[in-house]
């Protein structure tokens, strides 16, 4: 994958970190630009939304301040701040656009041991083993090509964690993860979406034989695994397209991601802010927002109205149990 970038923006604090100085010489041919702060860079922040593909071009490197862990209750106990936040792929809908905006751009934190021995912290400190998201706010597969963070991070939980990680990714990079010791505590989410959709909608990231041939390998590996179906989108021909993705799942996924892997399902919610940036950024690209099948969600978000949900809740149960029946659905939101 083309990973070149064009500028670094950079805390100078960041060069006081191993991991900093070690991205300091990988792209010291780069412009490296100092900012005070990684969440404010007025000249990115004042672009307009069709400056939005160019703003991703620019790597920025800082130093992670908040640690807060949040609540959740569906594949993990808690959302942790990790690594990395933003991303250098371009999809439509992308959840990081609602709150970064057009600056969501790749952002690596150098702080790693700070985060990994707050985690563990924490992981001891509960009365049962918990599961911790670590990569809700990034794709730690595609990180991981810039930083190694991932292999450093899967090892370590080896063999300080009790509990779990876990990470959803759509990229297939993960040979460096394949011959390490992760002792069965990194959960690994594989995301999936029709081919069409993937090409039209899901820019910059990984094709879906690669994400397959991904997966299978991960399960070979050891590692627990779940794959996600996400975000739903309702373009016309949509039952087709996902049947067909179905199927040629259970054609060629393996046996372990069949008997063992679980199912999470998510149905696309849109805002207003990333159909600005849609609009001017990408102006010839898939219609995804349809006002007809939307509805309002609150704080400026769109879902789909609840007999189309309903709908597709339905089809999509109908079609994993015909074709996927071992795997158990978690849930579909």
């Amino acid at each position: 994958m083309d990973m070149d970038f064009d500028a670094v923006y950079f805390e100078p604090e960041a060069l006081n970190y191993r991991l900093g100085k070690i991205l300091h010489n990988k792209y010291a041919a780069l412009p490296w630009i100092k900012i005070k702060s990684h969440n404010c860079i007025p000249e990115l922040s004042s672009a307009g939304n069709k400056e939005f593909a160019r703003l991703k071009r620019h790597l920025i490197i800082g130093v992670r301040k908040t640690h807060k862990y949040t609540e959740n209750h569906k594949v993990s106990d808690w959302l942790v701040p990790y690594t990395s936040s933003g991303c250098r792929a371009m999809c439509l809908y992308c959840y990081l656009v609602c709150s970064y905006n057009k600056c969501s751009y790749l952002r690596l934190f150098v702080n790693r041991e700070q985060m990994m021995g707050n985690l563990l912290k924490a992981d001891a400190a509960a009365p049962t083993p918990q599961t911790f998201e670590i990569g809700s706010n990034s794709d730690l597969v595609l990180e991981n090509t810039i930083t190694g963070n991932l292999e450093w991070t899967i090892e370590r939980f080896a063999r300080e964690g009790r509990g779990y990680l876990t990470f959803p990714t759509k990229f297939d990079m993960v040979e460096p993860l394949l011959d390490i010791n992760h002792g069965g505590k990194t959960i690994f989410r594989m995301s999936f979406n029709p081919s069409e959709i993937i090409r039209r909608v899901e820019l910059g990231t990984s094709p879906l034989d690669g994400r397959i041939r991904a997966l299978n390998s991960i399960a070979e590996a050891g590692y627990p695994v779940g794959m996600l179906i996400a975000p739903v989108i309702l373009l016309p021909g949509w039952k087709e397209m996902y049947a067909g993705l179905i199927e040629r799942l259970a054609d060629t996924l393996c046996d372990r991601v069949k008997n063992r892997g679980f199912i999470e399902i998510i149905l696309m919610t849109y805002s207003y802010v990333q159909n600005a940036i849609n609009a001017e950024a990408f102006p010839g690209a898939a219609p995804i927002f349809d006002r007809e099948q939307m509805t309002g969600r609150g704080q400026g978000k769109y879902c789909y109205r609840a007999d189309l949900r309903a709908e597709a809740e339905e089809f999509l149960r109908m079609k994993l149990r015909q074709n996927l029946g071992n795997m158990k659905i978690l849930y579909i939101c």
